[in-house]
């Protein structure tokens, strides 16, 4: 907004008048009590001679910004909360590095810093200083940072702020932003305060009620522009509301739902995404926590840890009422087996049938906290859920948020973040469920199937719970799930070493009672001695297998052409070839697929297997190695 376009008497009259309205008779000087009554916080307009002789005095013309304001008021009083007397054409003056800040910002620089940055230092030698009295808050404007309209920026830093310097790109955005700074500060009012209510809070407050019909019409963009604006001015629930959004989106820093789940209509669905961030990061203290609920009563504190508690252990179970609350349990039991496309299609499809819980209530959150629903969400999938229509509401139904499994097993030839999966090993049954798996793939209490956690959660468990193992055996913890119609799947993405010598394939006892069982252990990408391994079982029986290892192959039984090994490992270029083009024919050969997505980022059921090594025979040695 340009200085000539912008009604400064307007706005600073405005200001004054809810100054005026809201101090209370505590706060008030003894010079301020004539400001009350004339309702205003500036003092008489500077003329242009006065302007002039500032300019003069100081050697420099002045920015429009704060020209024009000047011309209305010559100083004022109570910029913000920390600045009680900002300087007109009197006491503006050359900072100089009084403060000795420049030499403070230049010890801090990085050895490569730029100009820039360095500029930014030498502010302190160069700045007018605005601020007259303050609470050890600075305020000055560069005329070393200019704009193409010869305004000059504003830079505000306080000694108690844990921040750098904040700029502002001229002198009405800084005061535009020191009105924002007085509202949030008497928004919430104190012991004794006039209640805050004059036209710019009835405003924005009728605003924020458009804003949460616009958000359930799926217009979240607009609504979130509002609710900020809001927020910025202190208004009550209004970063509540738009925590909800940004949660969604994938925001987790310092979103708290602030005031809206403290409300025991909403803490029920608000609650589990706010401790799921905080179990996520188990060093928090509770203090955190209770920070983030200061105002709770004590019934909802004890919710809030009941919920943490359930979080931490994987227990938590979101539930929703109605249609929406039936296919919350069907895309669970589609998303515990791997099929978090499916589960994600479910949930969104069902999302017009959502009611909220009140008036604050913009979206259902309380899914991000359960286990095996929360890793469902992407920010693609949040702004779908955002932009689609709910809570009795219509509008326009956005186009679906891409899919996460490619299909097929070809994904795992890609390198995955961090390049860390450079073996794999897994088992497809055909006409089995994933969770009979266990009883063909383990023995005794390894038959049980752990809840579902991430990959990592399942290794930390199962190192704490893990008993004692002869050294030579090779028991796998896999993630077990759906591979496609008809077909489940056990994989294991860190195995041990591939020993082609002593490996036994679980095909066989994988394939009884007339089914059908595929193994693929892939080790190429390994740096010692690149492997490959396929068996093929049914009925209890095996069919075909070959390993390559060595740069040689080995087979048996009849292998179909389109799964020959000579036609990967022949004249290829690499490995990493070779890899996608056995998937991919693996794939096809049998219409399997296994999801990227779920084992990637998400939770499933685990348990751990039998040993996929035979015993040692007579005559073979092993190393026992003991850590202590």
């Amino acid at each position: 907004m340009g200085s000539t376009a912008f009604d400064w008497q307007s706005f600073l009259r405005v200001w004054s008048g809810e100054w005026a309205d809201s101090v209370p008779d505590d706060e008030l000087r003894d010079e301020e009590e004539a400001a009350r009554e004339t309702r205003w916080l500036g003092f008489p307009p500077a003329s242009e001679e006065r302007i002039t002789a500032m300019e003069e005095r100081l050697g420099r013309r002045m920015p429009p910004s704060y020209r024009a304001f000047l011309r209305i008021s010559d100083g004022w009083r109570h910029a913000g909360g920390f600045v009680s007397r900002l300087a007109g054409t009197e006491h503006a003056r050359w900072h100089a590095n009084e403060s000795g800040l420049a030499e403070f910002f230049e010890e801090h620089l990085d050895e490569d810093a730029g100009p820039e940055e360095r500029r930014e230092a030498d502010l302190w030698r160069r700045g007018l200083q605005l601020d007259v009295e303050s609470d050890a808050t600075r305020v000055l404007l560069d005329p070393g940072d200019v704009d193409e309209r010869g305004e000059w920026a504003v830079y505000t830093w306080a000694s108690w702020r844990a921040a750098p310097p904040e700029r502002f790109a001229d002198f009405g955005a800084f005061m535009r932003e020191m009105h924002r700074e007085f509202h949030q500060l008497r928004a919430r009012g104190g012991d004794g305060a006039p209640e805050f209510v004059n036209d710019t809070t009835r405003g924005l407050d009728a605003r924020m009620d458009e804003a949460r019909s616009t958000a359930l019409h799926g217009d979240w963009e607009r609504a979130l522009t509002v609710l900020d604006e809001a927020k910025a001015y202190g208004r009550p629930r209004a970063g509540g509301l738009g925590d909800q959004i940004r949660r969604l989106l994938g925001e987790t820093y310092m979103v708290h739902f602030e005031d809206v789940v403290t409300d025991p209509r909403y803490a029920p669905d608000l609650l589990p995404p706010l401790v799921a961030e905080q179990a996520a990061h188990s060093y928090r203290g509770d203090s955190t926590l209770r920070f983030s609920l200061r105002g709770a009563d004590q019934d909802l504190m004890s919710l809030a840890f009941a919920t943490l508690d359930e979080v931490r252990s994987g227990a938590y179970r979101y539930t929703a009422g109605g249609p929406f609350g039936e296919a919350v349990e069907r895309a669970r039991e589609l998303a515990r087996w791997g099929d978090t496309d499916g589960a994600w299609r479910t949930l969104i499809d069902a999302l017009p049938l959502w009611e909220p819980l009140g008036p604050d209530h913009l979206a259902p959150l309380g899914w991000l906290g359960d286990p095996v629903l929360g890793p469902l969400l992407t920010q693609e999938r949040g702004r779908e859920l955002l932009s689609t229509p709910r809570g009795g509401q219509s509008g326009a139904v956005p186009g679906p948020a891409g899919a996460l499994d490619p299909g097929g097993l070809a994904w795992l030839a890609e390198p995955d973040p961090g390049n860390n999966r450079m073996s794999y090993r897994f088992v497809l049954a055909e006409g089995v469920e994933p969770q009979e798996l266990p009883a063909r793939l383990a023995d005794g209490d390894g038959a049980t199937l752990g809840s579902p956690q991430t990959r990592w959660e399942a290794r930390r468990r199962a190192l704490v719970d893990r008993g004692e193992f002869p050294p030579f055996e090779d028991r796998a913890l896999m993630s077990v799930g759906r591979a496609g119609t008809g077909w489940s799947f056990a994989f294991d993405s860190e195995p041990a070493p591939f020993d082609p010598e002593r490996f036994i394939s679980p095909a066989e006892p994988v394939s009884v009672a007339g089914t059908r069982a595929v193994v693929v252990w892939s080790a190429l990408r390994t740096h010692h001695q690149p492997s490959f391994h396929l068996s093929v079982a049914r009925d209890g029986t095996e069919q075909y297998a070959f390993t390559y290892a060595e740069g040689e192959i080995r087979r048996s039984g009849e292998i179909p052409r389109a799964l020959d090994p000579s036609r990967f490992f022949g004249d290829r270029a690499d490995d990493a070839e070779a890899e996608r083009a056995v998937l991919e024919a693996v794939a096809e050969e049998f219409g399997v697929a296994l999801p990227r997505h779920a084992l990637v980022r998400g939770r499933l059921h685990t348990f751990t297997t039998r040993s996929w090594r035979r015993p040692p025979r007579d005559g073979e040695v092993y190393t026992v190695i003991h850590v202590g």
